[in-house]
């Protein structure tokens, strides 16, 4: 016999063992909590559920508002819809972007790149930084202990 053949006929002993086992019941306070949870979703009104939970005209009129906000922003005036101001500040404001996008290029190109390694650096320090932050504010406000025991919410 194999390694690779006792190893199968261990995984299908294990799994024939742990089959037999009788299954665990859920902790009675978890139950409780999440047929509360449970019911709180279902009394939810449609707009506060996920899209495929709303209505077919509510879907079909969401997509065609959608449509028409994206052609209006495409077509960057008053031609896809009437009554709707030109969005000449859309193309300002790309000639603004592509304008700092040139600067960063020209400027990228005559610094040494040890200040792009050190930049990169102090980046990924930020970073870090931020993310610990995140963690202490998420675990001091939303990780609060239960007192020593399991209660009911």
């Amino acid at each position: 016999m194999t390694t690779n053949e006792s190893r199968e006929a261990l995984e299908r002993l294990l799994d024939r063992k742990l089959r037999e086992l009788p299954l665990r019941r859920a902790p009675r306070t978890l139950e409780i909590r999440v047929i509360r949870e449970l019911e709180r979703r279902a009394a939810l009104p449609w707009w506060r559920r996920s899209f495929a939970h709303w209505p077919l005209p509510a879907r079909v009129g969401f997509i065609v508002i959608c449509g028409a906000l994206i052609s209006v922003a495409f077509v960057g005036g008053a031609t896809a819809v009437t009554g709707i101001r030109s969005l000449s500040w859309v193309r300002e404001l790309g000639g603004l972007t592509a304008s700092a996008a040139n600067l960063l290029a020209v400027l990228a190109g005559i610094q040494p790149p040890t200040w792009a390694y050190a930049a990169m650096a102090v980046c990924a320090v930020l970073y870090a930084i931020l993310f610990g932050l995140g963690a202490a504010v998420y675990r001091a406000l939303y990780l609060q202990p239960l007192n020593g025991s399991e209660s009911i919410q």
